[in-house]
């Protein structure tokens, strides 16, 4: 029988802890049952559905999923975050779920340990989704899924991790980072300098190598790419020490937000824009064309982002899919922040 509320007496909802105690296993091992995974014995399959039907748990739901495996309903996990890219990469996703006629699931983990990304997959198998897409800016959130029981498909938007890792579908930030760099170097920029990403996230791992090469195939100068933070203020701190050499003259900065911090640091320092020194960015977040001057940049199509999330996970849970990684292609956004260097 479902347990009473306190003191006013009142049933209260059973919840899969109580379905663990009453069959003697673990609230674990209650999920998989209910994901139908591979697994679990048989005899302690039929204790953990007898006590389901005993405390009448989630009766309905839990006979759907054990028969027809469908719920119409997709997990997504993100992380708090105020980050223009996860945030948008989140959007688009529901946007595009939304869209395809099933509802979403959302969890969401405080950081981006592998641990706290199986316990989200954890809840979102008790929520009986069919498939689940994760936001993976770290290469933990990738490898983490391929603890997802079998029957549950899952792709992640981001890098790529282990061989046995999910499916990924993300931007080619190695091409975008040549685009913002070969840009610079095509209006006649001698070498480009560029303020990156915290060394510990791939894409910006990527945008550096992309960077770098660009300058190597050039045989230009390649300067050190010193990590911080993806905010104005990390672009800010940089942009001041840049801003005392006379002989830098086109910035490449890991996204538009650290663009704005440098553009912030150039005005006090008194240098020009695009006159002195050339300014580009990665994103182009809405508000990139109402910067001073208006920001050159490169930009991630995140709705398409959504969009081939959601249909390389439908091909995997169709079974029609033996793809594993999809790039999207990002694109130049020319504005009036990039120009020819000064005359010397």
């Amino acid at each position: 029988m479902p347990s009473t509320d306190g003191d006013r007496g009142r049933p209260r909802l059973t919840v899969m802890r109580d379905v663990a105690k009453l069959a003697g296993v673990s609230h674990q091992t209650v999920s998989r049952v209910l994901n139908n995974h591979p697994n679990v014995r048989q005899e302690t399959r039929l204790r953990v559905l007898e006590a389901m039907q005993s405390l009448n748990y989630r009766r309905n739901l839990a006979a759907r999923t054990l028969v027809t495996r469908q719920s119409d309903t997709l997990g997504i996990i993100g992380f708090e975050t105020t980050l223009f890219g996860p945030a948008s990469m989140l959007y688009a996703i529901e946007s595009a779920a939304r869209d395809a006629g099933y509802m979403v699931s959302i969890a969401s983990v405080r950081d981006l340990e592998r641990r706290h990304v199986v316990e989200a997959v954890d809840r979102l198998t008790q929520h009986a989704v069919d498939g689940v897409i994760a936001i993976a800016p770290k290469l933990t959130v990738t490898n983490a899924l391929a603890q997802a029981p079998p029957s549950l498909h899952c792709v992640a938007v981001g890098t790529a991790g282990e061989p046995d890792a999910a499916p990924t579908v993300g931007i080619d930030n190695t091409a975008g980072a040549r685009l913002a760099t070969q840009h610079l170097l095509d209006l006649g920029h001698a070498t480009v300098h560029h303020v990156a990403g915290p060394a510990d996230w791939p894409e910006a791992q990527e945008r550096v190598e992309g960077w770098r090469d660009t300058l190597y195939k050039a045989g230009a100068v390649v300067p050190p790419a010193d990590p911080g933070w993806w905010d104005a203020e990390s672009g800010y701190a940089r942009g001041r020490v840049l801003a005392a050499d006379p002989q830098v003259t086109a910035i490449f900065c890991a996204n538009d937000r650290i663009a704005l911090g440098v553009l912030r640091a150039l005005h006090e320092t008194g240098r020009r824009v695009p006159d002195d020194v050339s300014i580009i960015g990665f994103d182009d977040m809405p508000d990139a064309g109402y910067f001073l001057p208006p920001l050159t940049t490169v930009r991630q199509d995140f709705r398409e982002l959504g969009h081939r999330a959601l249909a390389l996970l439908l091909e995997h849970m169709a079974g029609d899919s033996t793809t594993d990684q999809v790039l999207v292609t990002p694109h130049l956004v020319p504005r009036a922040s990039t120009g020819p260097p000064p005359l010397r």
